[in-house]
């Protein structure tokens, strides 16, 4: 199925632009905010239509970014406008002759497939974020090994890392460590019992030429491992960023609790904390009733702002990036 498109459809100054409150949006709408978005692409990771907040109507189950030279489209649900939508992303990368392959993730699939639609894709893709370098893989898991939403929480780092000893806890692919090395961390600790993404870490670490004798990847269970996490220990700055859940090893609901009690363990006497949830049922105050329970002496400081490319209908919903700090 072909999306014919009129030239007044295809010129953004033509089109009506949808804000926040728009309920609806049409196939052209869509290929129009996508057009706009693409005005002021860069090399950088780049989120250019996002669905997931709710806030452009019937399509609430897409996203598309653009990753380096791949056109990247993620469907979250089965829809009946799926092929009109593939075929309207194939007309968009063609027509802006961007990047070099399209690629859709059918993501509530068994496996979550990706498929490349139009062109090939390249030998080695990167996330581009602030200069730095991070490898993804667009065809062998449900996630690229990167997560663009997190960019504000990566900057804080960078702006707090300097000379700092930093534990990188749930670490994936190890970008909070990257960006805590670039801006001068004495030393970085990252933990997440899946040996395979720090695997990644280390080449993401090689990639931006940065030196990990004070580099650790730990690859345990963190709610078993509390004496070798301690061991590097004390740290300055911690970083919690948990899937909301992990069947079998993590949920939110039961056990970020364990971690917030443990912190005096682990936590020099001044340390900050950047505490994260991306679980839509859990508001702001979820996080702040653990460390009023179980760390008291951590001062609630902020709520990191989101990106805007991220908008959220409710924003207790989207991501929950909140920056705790103990002073002596």
């Amino acid at each position: 199925m072909s999306v014919s498109l009129n030239p007044q459809q295809n010129s953004c100054y033509n089109c009506i632009i949808l804000t926040k409150d728009d309920a609806t949006m049409t196939l052209n709408d869509l290929y129009c905010r996508l057009n706009t978005a693409s005005f002021t692409l860069t090399n950088e990771y780049t989120r250019l239509f996002h669905g997931r907040g709710n806030t452009y109507g019937g399509y609430r189950f897409l996203t598309v970014d653009s990753a380096d030279k791949v056109l990247f489209a993620v469907l979250f649900e089965a829809d009946d406008e799926e092929e009109a939508i593939i075929s309207l992303l194939h007309d968009f990368y063609s027509a802006e002759g961007k990047w070099e392959a399209l690629v859709v993730q059918q993501r509530y699939l068994p496996s979550s497939p990706s498929s490349v639609i139009a062109g090939a894709l390249p030998y080695e893709t990167f996330a581009i974020e602030n200069t730095l370098k991070y490898r993804i893989n667009f065809q062998n898991a449900q996630n690229i090994g990167f997560f663009p939403d997190m960019k504000r929480g990566r900057e804080f780092v960078r702006d707090h890392a300097k000379g700092k000893k930093v534990l990188n806890l749930f670490s994936y692919t190890c970008s909070f460590s990257v960006v805590a090395m670039d801006a001068g961390a004495h030393s970085v600790v990252n933990v997440d019992m899946n040996k395979n993404v720090l695997t990644i870490g280390r080449e993401n670490h090689r990639l931006n030429a940065l030196d990990t004798k004070n580099v650790e990847f730990m690859p345990y269970n963190i709610l078993k491992s509390w004496s070798r996490i301690r061991k590097s220990g004390p740290y300055d700055l911690i970083i919690i960023d948990p899937p909301s859940f992990q069947k079998g090893s993590f949920a939110a609901t039961s056990d970020y609790e364990k971690i917030i009690r443990r912190l005096h363990e682990f936590a020099a006497q001044e340390c900050i904390v950047l505490s994260a949830l991306n679980a839509p049922e859990l508001k702001s105050d979820f996080i702040k009733t653990l460390f009023r329970e179980n760390a008291p002496e951590f001062e609630y400081i902020e709520r990191l702002e989101n990106l805007e490319s991220f908008p959220e209908i409710e924003e207790e919903r989207s991501l929950k990036n909140l920056v705790f700090r103990r002073e002596f």
